[in-house]
């Protein structure tokens, strides 16, 4: 432990008091605090993430073994129940602030992604955390399963996360991805299961740009067929109009549908984007 506890302290040193002290006044997080302070708390829960330890229990058993080292943190081990208190009542505006102070601090020095074009590039994932239902019994999932859903918008400059939304494990992409701040430009990237026609429409309304897969059932029209001579993986370029009667309602907007040979797993997949005019070549390394 002592090698994680030195990457703990050098992580640490990124993070000015400070700064820490002012947003811990802006959100009022030391009220009701018990003498367990914010640093203290936010210490703790960076420990947890550095040691890999996903319990209380763990977390209290960790601290213990090295509170030799803890005071040149400035922060005291911990016991579970009063851990327990400070995150459910201590306000999670504190680490919301925290998370943004310090993403404006690595963004600038983050390098840029690999393409030729200047527009932000992100892609947006989701990830399932499981949860005892018993315990949690407002995270429905399955019925006989709890769980949450961590819908992530990752920034292709540094990977870095720009944006994440926690919600219910029965919640569907659709419905939580209007809540992720997307800005005109910006290129975005997303499976399947964020397919609604109605938010590609919205995505095109405010010039935002996005990669996807094509659903195996979609209908449309083709408008125009493009040479796809200069790249072999790439097996069809067509500009198409959607033809269901609610998909073309939703979304009127020309849109572009590529095939290609996924040249790491061999697979035929089908691309949508609604951008008409970088090559066949680049959507098909974007959604890569």
């Amino acid at each position: 432990m002592s090698h994680s506890n030195t990457i703990m302290g050098q992580m640490l040193q990124m993070f000015s008091r400070h700064e820490f002290q002012r947003i811990v006044k802006e959100t009022k997080s030391e009220r009701h605090a018990r003498g367990f302070t914010s640093w203290n708390h936010f210490v703790s829960m960076l420990f947890s993430q550095l040691a890999g330890h996903d319990s209380l229990r763990g977390i209290e058993a960790g601290l213990a073994t090295q509170s030799k080292h803890l005071y040149h943190l400035g922060v005291k081990p911990v016991h579970r129940s009063t851990l327990s208190y400070a995150n459910k009542n201590r306000p999670h505006e504190l680490f919301k602030k925290i998370f943004f102070q310090m993403l404006s601090k690595c963004q600038p020095l983050a390098p840029k992604h690999k393409f030729r074009f200047k527009n932000p590039l992100y892609s947006l994932d989701v990830t399932v955390i499981d949860l005892c239902l018993s315990l949690y019994n407002w995270a429905k999932f399955r019925t006989t399963k709890g769980a949450v859903k961590l819908h992530v918008k990752l920034n292709h400059a540094g990977y870095l996360p720009n944006f994440a939304v926690i919600t219910d494990g029965s919640v569907h992409e659709t419905q939580s991805v209007r809540s992720i701040p997307l800005e005109t430009n910006d290129v975005v990237v997303f499976d399947r299961g964020y397919n609604d026609f109605k938010w590609f429409n919205s995505l095109c309304d405010r010039g935002i740009h996005f990669v996807t897969r094509l659903k195996k059932n979609a209908q449309y029209r083709v408008v125009e067929r493009r040479s796809t001579e200069k790249y072999p993986h790439i097996y069809s370029d067509q500009v198409i109009q959607l033809t269901g009667f609610y998909s073309r309602k939703k979304c009127p907007y020309l849109l572009r549908r590529i095939r290609c040979k996924d040249l790491e797993t061999g697979k035929i997949i089908v691309i949508l984007t609604n951008h008409l005019h970088w090559s066949a070549q680049t959507i098909a390394q974007i959604y890569k």
